[in-house]
């Protein structure tokens, strides 16, 4: 059975953001779970799904780049690329300050986009190569600096739910078990905690969470 990758896509366009969800689930791996059309949307749709990755418009209602700094503050783990008309290179800076993961132009093939989703899936950067893809650098710089402080401010409640659980030695499955949850979900929940709070596994996240418990 295929392990499917979820996105959302999210675009104020309705013909456009189907070709783009129908393009996507044409493929086995990949599992289209929801279609927004403004920030807001897309921010609900984060909260719902915890996709591993959402298509993003810069210019839909709210901004796409409000949406992606949103999310990606909220959920590390989810992986943004915005998908847009804008060669403006102040919106590529901008969106990748934001957390966005890549930023690809409206006029790219549906096999280019599914290859630069699977080339971000697995930890890629990526930009549109007309575009100035030395902003990677800056931007890559700057994150590390924006991540340091009020970590555990950073967890939602939920998160903060599943860390005290595992503090008392509760495994992914038993912690399912108790807030009626898949293991996978819980398993892409602690993905995203070790990752806010910059530790290598659940037992230094306890730790962590232990000492400023004390």
């Amino acid at each position: 059975m295929i392990d499917s990758t979820h996105i959302v896509v999210v675009d104020d366009h309705p013909m456009l953001r189907e070709g783009v969800a129908m393009t996507l689930a044409a493929e086995a791996d990949f599992e289209v779970v929801g279609q927004g059309g403004s920030a807001e949307e897309a921010i609900n749709l984060a909260d719902e799904f915890l996709p591993e990755l959402m298509l993003l418009d810069i210019s839909m209602p709210g901004g796409g780049i409000n949406a992606v700094s949103t999310i990606c503050q909220r959920y590390p783990v989810i992986k943004c690329i915005i998908l847009t008309v804008s060669e403006n290179e102040q919106d590529v800076l901008d969106a990748m300050k934001a957390g966005a993961r890549g930023y690809v132009l409206k006029g790219v093939s549906g096999p280019s986009l599914v290859n630069i989703i699977r080339r971000v899936q697995q930890g890629e950067a990526y930009v549109t190569p007309s575009l100035a893809a030395a902003l990677l650098k800056e931007w890559h710089e700057d994150d590390a600096d924006k991540q340091k402080t009020n970590i555990f401010e950073a967890l939602t409640k939920r998160e903060k739910q599943i860390l005290e659980k595992v503090a008392t030695g509760l495994s992914n499955k038993e912690i399912a078990n108790k807030l009626f949850l898949s293991e996978k979900t819980i398993k892409h929940y602690m993905t995203n905690i070790l990752q806010k709070l910059q530790v290598r596994n659940r037992v230094e996240a306890a730790l962590l969470f232990s000492k400023q418990e004390n």
